[in-house]
């Protein structure tokens, strides 16, 4: 291992979100359900690093309805996203729940190798 002092930089991260989205949220006209979710794009722009991208999968997923896919480089932002969509009425109501989330370090090991001497 090497001896000289490590320096931090940001690890690219990846988090699945998946969503189990709550049946009296189904039962709301579309219009509403639209309207109540407009919010969420206002939080998200107050969030820039952190990538958001909503996926549907009722018909494809078990144990889900939809899953959101997030990057981001700082933990932090992507808690702080996280705590502010929570405070929402489509998580307080609820509306929708968080089911699982998958966190991963894009190519985490080339990180680790970079600090063995070679």
């Amino acid at each position: 291992m090497s001896n000289a002092p490590e320096t931090i930089r940001p690890l690219p991260m990846a988090a699945v979100v998946y969503l189990t989205i709550e049946p009296t949220w189904l039962a709301l006209p579309r219009e509403e359900r639209s309207a109540r979710a407009e919010g969420i794009g206002e939080i998200l722009a107050r969030h820039p690093g952190v990538s958001f991208d909503w996926f549907d999968a009722d018909a494809l997923g078990s144990g889900y309805s939809d899953f959101v896919i997030c990057r981001f480089s700082d933990m932090r932002a992507y808690h702080h996203l996280w705590e502010e969509l929570r405070d929402t009425e489509i998580f307080s109501k609820p509306y929708a729940r968080i089911a699982n989330v998958t966190l991963g370090i894009e190519n985490g090991f080339r990180d680790y190798e970079e600090t063995l001497d070679g």
